[in-house]
């Protein structure tokens, strides 16, 4: 797991991690994702892609989450595996792994309205790229 959850006051910050901003901009989809169901209940039998555009890192960060979170809460998809398979300086583009919402079998965790500019970094070293974002929730 390449992704934490940690505390913001009345939301909840997500810190992933990879060797290129594609593999951290695919955990931190996973993180917040997993907030509101637990990727270890989703079979991965089905997939959809996800795109997104900004003009800085930070702001293509946190529209590509919202669009992840657009197409579980619109298309009703719980996600298990994310996987960017572009990623430039002002689009992403990539996979979600998963299936169609069974409340049956997919406990709804933490509803997430969100993911904001608040503190949101993209911090890019030659070994590793860090972000962090704040989820309202």
């Amino acid at each position: 797991m390449s992704w934490e959850h940690f505390d913001v006051e009345a939301d909840v910050g997500i810190h992933a991690w990879g060797a290129t901003r594609a593999d951290a901009f695919a955990r931190a989809a996973e993180g917040v994702l997993a907030l509101v169901v637990a990727p270890a209940a989703v079979a991965t039998t089905e997939t959809r892609e996800v795109r997104a555009q900004g003009g800085s890192p930070e702001t293509l960060l946190v529209n590509w989450l919202n669009e992840c979170l657009y197409v579980h809460e619109i298309e009703g998809f719980a996600v298990a595996r994310v996987e960017v398979d572009t990623c430039r300086d002002d689009l992403v583009h990539g996979v979600l792994y998963g299936e169609p919402l069974d409340p049956a079998r997919h406990p709804l965790g933490t509803i997430v309205k969100a993911v904001t500019h608040h503190r949101v970094e993209v911090e890019e070293t030659p070994d590793r790229v860090n972000v962090r974002v704040v989820a309202d929730v």
